[in-house]
Formats: C-alpha cells, structure tokens, sequence
C-alpha cells in the first residue's frame, strides 16, 4: 500500500505533458500567421480554452473510471481510453450502462470477488465484514475527481458557445478586403490548390462561398519599374458573377475586375512601395477558374 502511494498516477504526467503540446500548437500556428494578425485574440483563447477545458475533463472522468475500475474488477486502461476518445459525456454514458458490479478484495488472497459474496471463488475464505461491504457499496468514491470533471465540462461548453457565437456572428474577424491585416474567411473554397514556385503563385479552384477571399503576400524589390502580371482564366461565370483582384499595401488599395480576361493583366506597381504586397482574388460566384500571378 505505501508502494503504490509512493508511485505518482500516470494522469499527472500525461495531463501536464499534453496540455504543454496543445500550448505549442498554439504558438507555432501564432507564429506562423503572423500572431493571429486579422483576428481579435479572443477567437483563439475560446478555441484554446475549449481544447484545454476538454482535456482536463477527460482527464478528471478518465481518473474517476480509473479508480472505479479498481473496484469492480474492470481493465482501467481499456477504459480511460474509451472516455478521450469517445468524448467525456458519451464515454461515461457507454461506462455506466457496461461497467461490472461492484467488488471488493478477498482479504486472502485479493482476488477481486462480488459483494454479495459469502465465499472467495478463488481460496474458498469465508468473506465477513458485512457492515464494511454495505459502506463501501453506498459511499462515492474521488469526489475531487467528479467535482472537477463537472466544472471543466461547463467551461468547455462555455468556450465553445462562445467561439461559435463569435464566428458566427463575425465578431473579431477582419473580413475588410481593404485592409492591410490578414482576411479570415467564414465560408469555404472547394477543390482548390494554392502554390508558388519561382515567385509565381497558383491558385486553381473549382468553386467557393460568395465573397470568399484569397490572399497570397508577394514582394517588391523595386516599386518604379516592377509590373504585376494576372493571367487567370474563369471557365464558368454565371450571371452577376465576378472575379476581383486587390494589391493592397498600407493605406492603398487598388483593384482590377479579371472575371473575363482575354491576355494577362498588367498592373504597374510605382503607387507602392518596396516591400511586401498583399495580393488578394475576391471569389464572387466563379467557378473552374485557374490563375497565375507574379511580379517581373
């Protein structure tokens, strides 16, 4: 017994070290995009916050089926591993409508016997204690646990409704074409793929949500004689449909309706500056089209 105190629960290791990675996760994807530039911090911090929330409830309900499992006999591993994957809620569910009768240790040789039991199946000893065995049929055992997996459940239906009451409702997303932070898109582009090579950018699709946006940041190494080229072809073009690209850098924006070009456009680049350049194609209804953009 003072062994098995000594010896700290395999959760508390787990838990620290996968709460540090989603952390990372976090950071790389801050960095990458430039700390979340476009996008009000309190997006990523519900989102955040739902995944640790998530976690930590899992793992409260994981620890108190764990220690349950002890009781009954049951495979504790087996069964923490059913609450992560199955979500903390349904694998409690799953849990109680499969999980063992309560037992208790045969006090001579251990074996894991049912309360009801007079005799160990295993040694045959005369099981007596009946008033122990009534209190540890009725107490609740690991209330911490329970009481923290309850109160981490609720947190992670309150980042989570908060999340999607904020995308929804396009609360702290910069959807300005104009701006010269980064857009973040609420609808969805299908069949696509965006590449550059050699300082071309690719961007082929074959449909996406009205008024979709996608950027891709070039570079301006001499503004006075450098020209921006589009060759981009748009197969199928209902009515009131367009294709419109922006250069924006700064404080100025400009655009260009490339929906039906028959040779590529040409856009001097001497209104900018040496730097980079955000250069956007606003999707209005086009479908199939394929693009080529770069700067000479």
């Amino acid at each position: 017994m003072n062994q098995t105190k000594g010896k700290k629960h395999p959760l508390f290791i787990i838990i620290p070290i996968f709460l540090l990675l989603i952390l990372l996760r976090f950071s790389l994807s801050y960095l990458k995009s430039d700390g979340f530039n476009g996008l009000s911090m309190a997006l990523p911090a519900l989102l955040l916050g739902f995944l640790v929330t998530a976690f930590c409830a899992s793992a409260c309900f994981a620890a108190w089926v764990w220690q349950d499992c002890k009781k009954r006999g049951d495979d504790p591993v087996l069964w923490a591993i059913v609450i992560f994957i199955a979500s903390p809620l349904i694998g409690l569910l799953i849990y109680f409508l499969r999980r063992s009768e309560l037992k208790r240790a045969c006090p001579a040789c251990s074996r894991h016997i049912s309360l009801q039991a007079n005799f160990c199946e295993e040694c045959g000893t005369q099981i007596k204690n009946k008033e122990e065995t009534i209190m540890l049929k009725q107490g609740t055992h690991h209330l911490s646990f329970l009481i923290s997996g309850v109160l981490s459940l609720a947190l992670m239906l309150m980042c989570l409704t908060g999340f999607i009451v904020s995308a929804v409702t396009g609360n702290g997303i910069n959807s300005d074409v104009t701006s010269d932070d980064r857009i973040w898109n609420l609808g969805v582009i299908t069949l696509y793929s965006s590449s550059e090579r050699d300082g071309v950018w690719k961007l082929n699709f074959k449909s996406a949500s009205e008024g979709f946006i996608e950027e891709h940041d070039m570079k301006i190494t001499d503004a006075k004689h450098q020209t921006l080229y589009a060759d981009i072809s748009c197969k199928t073009v209902p009515k009131d449909a367009a294709l419109i690209l922006w250069l924006v850098q700064g404080e100025t924006a400009r655009s260009a309706d490339v929906t039906n070009l028959s040779e590529p456009l040409e856009i001097p680049l001497h209104e900018f500056e040496n730097g980079k350049l955000h250069v956007r194609l606003q999707i209005n209804g086009v479908k199939d089209t394929v693009s080529e953009i770069y700067i000479q």
